[in-house]
């Protein structure tokens, strides 16, 4: 029982370990996955194993990280929830990085963003240029919201031969 103590508590460490790595630096890279950040995990997951379990390549030594993580991941979320200066430290805030098609040089700094890559989210989200968005925000879970009035307006239009008296139709 003691090992498997020894376990839970060593993968809880490595747990805390890489969500304030995270934390530092950045988690761009975990909401747009490229091949790099996909090979990124793979090889941080399997570098923390031996970490966590050491010698003991059992079922349960397996099983009793693993259970160690997912109980950690729901303390957090649950702290999260009810706690918004916690939820603030782990996940961070909201950068705004164009405001009234303006750019916010600090917000791209902070959120570490380059102004071509912002340009390409803009396009994504329909919008032809930087100086056509109202807000663009660096969410805190990493992907970037862009909002636009900037959009085509339908108007329905009577048919001809028609006469409009008042609001019918004659």
């Amino acid at each position: 029982m003691e090992g498997y103590l020894n376990i839970a508590l060593k993968s809880i460490a490595v747990y805390l370990f890489i969500v304030l790595a995270i934390r530092v630096f950045g988690k761009k890279e975990f909401a747009q996955l490229s091949i790099i950040d996909l090979v990124f995990i793979l090889l941080i997951s399997n570098s923390v194993q031996n970490a966590m379990v050491g010698a003991d390549s059992s079922l349960e030594g397996g099983l009793v990280a693993a259970l160690s993580l997912f109980l950690m991941n729901y303390v957090f979320k649950k702290i999260s929830l009810f706690s918004k200066g916690f939820s603030k430290a782990i996940d961070g805030e909201p950068i705004m990085l164009i405001y009234q098609g303006e750019l916010k040089s600090d917000g791209l700094k902070k959120a570490q963003i380059s102004i071509e890559q912002l340009q390409a989210v803009v396009r994504e989200h329909g919008v032809e240029s930087v100086e056509m968005v109202n807000l663009a925000m660096f969410e805190v879970d990493g992907n970037i919201s862009v909002l636009s009035d900037n959009f085509k307006v339908i108007t329905k239009r009577k048919h001809k031969g028609h006469r409009v008296i008042g609001d019918n139709i004659a």
